[in-house]
């Protein structure tokens, strides 16, 4: 997911999103654990998708702590 679509996200829908693709990444750790998984770079892109969620989130978040009087 590119950086543009997630600014264009609401704060619900981004937080929403960082729930659901972190239950993912759990569960694709867990089947790493288990058993070698087909494409290993899917843990890294998603770690990296969280983040950029995580950082945009952050920046959404203080736009409107700044913009309150």
């Amino acid at each position: 997911m590119k950086a543009n679509e997630i600014r264009e996200m609401s704060v619900k829908e981004i937080e929403q999103r960082i729930a659901e693709e972190s239950v993912d990444l759990s569960r694709l750790h867990f089947q790493a654990a288990v058993a070698a998984l087909e494409n290993p770079l899917v843990l890294r892109d998603k770690r990296r998708n969280i983040a950029r969620m995580k950082a945009i989130l952050g920046e959404k978040k203080a736009e409107g702590l700044s913009e309150a009087p």
